[in-house]
């Protein structure tokens, strides 16, 4: 559907009186400890920063002991264990509790207000994603208290984590904690990614979304992409850990460099990922600073587009040591020139942008000054770590570790700190200290340059990473007490940040009055429900070129200027254009996002300490609350059209393709595609590693078993197709027939598993005798969990029928149902076809 956009504040009359206290009701926030099923994104996003935040600290703090300990030679402050332990939680703590969330948890807050909506299309996700991650790494880290935490390195590289050189519970806690806690960034990756796409307010075109927004649409799509091979491997390594399948064991068949392969797939990516939502938030602040449009804003799109697509050809940079061929490495040396290419446009669109503004060396801007400097210094080391021969010195010396904090505290970290005092006025209409903020740069900026830059000439000088002494004689000992010094110095900055930060949020509440004059949307008033009324976009940036807007849309004359239902709403609109399509009904407040999360965490977090059945218990908790969520989220509107403003009626939800959580069901099924994927990559992997394929005592079941089993998934995607195609009205006679196709395909479905399993059984597979048998257990293990998904699935259908609540005004849960029957289908017979086909290519 296509509507004329009127001319926004002009066309529309003055509003009634109590519109204004119909829209603070139905936002109205809980109070007291009711606030824990607060679900909209001025709540989430602000527990999101704050507990990122706090792992921010935490893993500061293991970093202090760290240093403290390398301060002085032949120091045995802490043992090695200790250490191992020590460094191991730092870099995993930073990475995947505090880099990723922090740059979700500032989307999340900030990007409804910059798109000019009212809130994100799936505010019960984003709170189960937020609680997922905060009960799960909390639990993850007080692993440290009871000595129990994980010692192999941030990157957990087999043999040394299998359960011969590993066999306590550590490396457990970082595979199956680290596991869910990679489901909660998809979880926020899929809001943010309908969110930009189809919630941005009417005539903000995809060029005219701000930078920011095309940073974590980029983003959140590499995540979609990348995080699912660490989800993979992390199945593989645990799987071998609990029941002895040998995917990374040389001597049965296994391979170690399989992990690395499927780590840095993601472990590059990552760096990017926490990269580019750092420049997107770099490109809002220098246009506002420099009080100039971005110089260059289309070439900044298409380079964080390129940084994105080029990041996935650089796995390898971290394998050039590894024995792969001179191919391979000359293509990933190659890729990781290349990636300075669209580094490099942004950068000097930032530098270009200041020059043509007027800038004030205000707290924000000096940290974006401290950014480009120790950026550009990471990047030029990234650059020399790219020249093969260089990198074959330089690897796994403290040049590397100053390289890589370089690159993520100078690209991220400092870009973050910034954003805080240039966005604080949004929380609470506050700013932060100038005075107090320019000692925090100056402690931040000369800590930093302290601490790390000496580790250039250690790691030069031969100092290996992670040792926990060294000698005295070895000419590290200068080199080693300044970088302890700078971290201290580093860490007062902090200390005296967080001071200044907990002093100035707890004032009351004010408007902001807009300071720095910024010309996006986050800065209309701010107000619980987002926006009093969705304003009418005509450039990048509408306060510049529209004075009036703020005092407009306080007015209420632009679109949706109260509730039409009396609850939570905001306007849907076209990918490309920005036109208005229909009006999305948002959840209120509820507890079950907080029950499925902690649902989740305890289900992963009780199988680590091997209590099966009180795991299974959390499991069936967490899938209940989820069901629970849903059971509301798919309803009927009260009447087909309603008026949103200027006198334009718009459908009340959608389905089908113009639905947000069609889409969204997309996005999870390329997630669920790339595990696949990262499956069958294994198989080939260990086939192709094998003398034999299959190995000697090792067979194939014949062709009648796999055919069966892809006809019957076939014939389960047909009868789910017809099932959709019957839901044209409630008539009982339809339902029927409905229900019974649906039965149908889960029947097939079931039937399809056991003539998988069934045959491989029969013609003797054992997944603990070597690694291509394993390979196969674990395809025909992921199509049975599917499987299973898809009972639960449709058994919800079932129930949904019977209960009346699945009609043609209300048909997501069939709809996305049938996508996802489709995508298992296409695996089992992709799978099938490859454990066929792989042995006969390489006999």
């Amino acid at each position: 559907m296509t509507t004329q956009v009127p001319e926004a504040g002009r066309s529309n009359p003055p509003r009634p009186a109590g519109e204004r206290e119909a829209l603070e009701r139905a936002w109205r926030p809980p109070v007291g400890w009711r606030q824990f099923s607060a679900v909209n994104n001025t709540r989430i996003g602000v527990f999101y920063i704050a507990t990122a935040m706090l792992f921010f600290v935490l893993a500061g703090i293991l970093a202090l002991m760290m240093r403290t300990q390398l301060a002085v030679p032949d120091n045995h402050l802490i043992d090695a264990g200790t250490y191992n332990q020590l460094f191991t939680m730092h870099g995993t703590v930073m990475m995947f509790l505090f880099a990723v969330p922090i740059v979700e948890a500032v989307a999340i807050y900030l990007l409804p207000g910059m798109l000019g909506a009212r809130d994100l299309p799936f505010p019960l996700l984003s709170a189960y994603a937020f609680w997922a991650y905060a009960i799960g790494g909390i639990a993850f880290f007080c692993t440290l208290f009871f000595g129990v935490s994980p010692d192999g390195g941030w990157f957990m590289y087999p043999p040394l984590t299998g359960k011969e050189f590993s066999p306590g519970r550590g490396a457990d806690w970082w595979l199956l904690g680290i596991g869910f806690i990679e489901i909660s960034a998809i979880a926020g990756a899929i809001e943010l990614i309908v969110g930009v796409l189809f919630t941005r307010a009417p005539g903000m075109t995809l060029m005219r979304m701000p930078i920011f927004a095309w940073a974590m649409l980029v983003t959140a799509l590499m995540i979609v992409i990348a995080f699912p091979a660490v989800i993979a491997a992390t199945m593989l390594l645990e799987l071998e850990r609990a029941f002895d399948w040998p995917f990374f064991i040389p001597a049965r068949g296994g391979d170690p460099l399989l992990w690395q392969h499927l780590f840095w797939f993601f472990g590059h990516p990552e760096v990017y990922i926490i990269f580019l939502p750092a420049a997107g938030m770099v490109s809002m602040m220098v246009a506002t600073l420099g009080g100039t449009p971005l110089v260059g804003h289309r070439a900044v799109v298409l380079a964080l587009i390129g940084v994105g697509v080029v990041s996935f050809a650089l796995w390898a940079h971290h394998m050039f040591t590894a024995g792969l061929g001179n191919l391979s490495l000359l293509v990933v040396s190659a890729a990781s020139f290349i990636v300075a290419i669209p580094s490099g446009v942004q950068v000097f669109a930032w530098i270009a942008t200041f020059w043509r503004g007027r800038v004030a060396l205000n707290a924000p801007t000096l940290f974006l000054l401290g950014f480009h400097f120790i950026f550009v210094l990471g990047g030029l080391t990234g650059v020399m770590v790219a020249v093969l021969p260089f990198d074959w010195q330089a690897h796994d010396s403290y040049f590397i570790v100053a390289h890589l904090h370089y690159v993520l505290i100078g690209g991220m970290v400092f870009p973050v700190f910034a954003g805080f005092y240039y966005w604080a006025p949004v929380f609470n209409g506050h700013r932060l200290s100038e005075r107090w903020g320019r000692w925090v740069f100056g402690l931040m900026f000369g800590g930093f340059n302290l601490a790390f830059f000496p580790m250039h000439i250690a790691g030069m000088l031969g100092m290996p990473r992670r040792v926990y002494t060294y000698g005295g004689d070895l000419g590290w000992n200068t080199l080693n007490m300044l970088s302890t010094l700078g971290a201290y110095t580093l860490a007062a900055g902090v200390l005296l940040f967080m001071v200044d930060a907990a002093r100035t949020l707890r004032r009351p509440q004010q408007d902001h009055g807009n300071p720095w004059g910024a010309g996006t949307l986050e800065w209309l008033p701010p107000r619980e429900y987002g926006v009093r009324s969705i304003p009418l976009v005509d450039s990048r940036y509408p306060l510049w070129r529209q004075p009036a807007l703020p005092q407009e849309v306080e007015a209420g004359r632009h679109w949706l200027p109260g509730t039409v239902f009396g609850g939570r709403e905001t306007l849907v609109t076209s990918l490309r254009d920005a036109r208005p399509m229909h009006l999305l009904r948002l959840p209120t407040d509820s507890w079950w996002p907080l029950g499925a999360a902690a649902g989740t965490a305890g289900f992963f977090l009780l199988l680590t300490v091997s209590q099966t059945l009180p795991a299974f218990a959390c499991g069936v908790i967490a899938v209940a609350c989820i069901l629970r969520w849903l059971w509301d989220s798919d309803r009927p509107p009260p009447v087909a059209t309603v008026d949103v403003g200027h006198g334009v009626q718009l459908p009340v939800g959608a389905h089908g393709r113009a639905s947000h959580s069609w889409w969204a069901m997309v996005v999870l099924i390329a997630v669920d595609m790339t595990i696949f994927v990262s499956l069958l990559y294994t198989h080939v992997h260990l086939s192709m590693a094998s003398d034999m394929c299959p190995p000697p005592g090792a067979a194939l079941p014949p062709l009648r078993w796999p055919l069966g089993a892809a006809l019957l998934l076939a014939a389960g995607s047909a009868a789910m197709a017809l099932a959709v195609r019957r839901l044209h009205t409630a008539d009982a006679r339809r339902q029927r027939l409905l229900r019974m196709l649906a039965a149908l395909a889960m029947a097939c479905a079931a039937g399809a598993a056991a003539l998988d399993i069934g045959g491989h059984q029969l013609a003797g597979l054992d997944p603990r005798a070597q690694g291509w048998s394993a390979s196969v257990g674990m395809l025909l293990g992921y199509q049975a969990f599917h499987a299973a998904v898809l009972m639960l699935m449709g058994g919800y259908v079932l129930v949904r029928s019977w209960a009346g609540r699945l009609q043609p005004a209300a048909r997501a849960t069939i709809d996305n149902t049938a996508l996802m029957w489709h995508c298992v289908t296409a695996q089992g017979i992709i799978g099938a076809l490859a454990v066929q086909a792989v042995p006969r290519l390489l006999g």
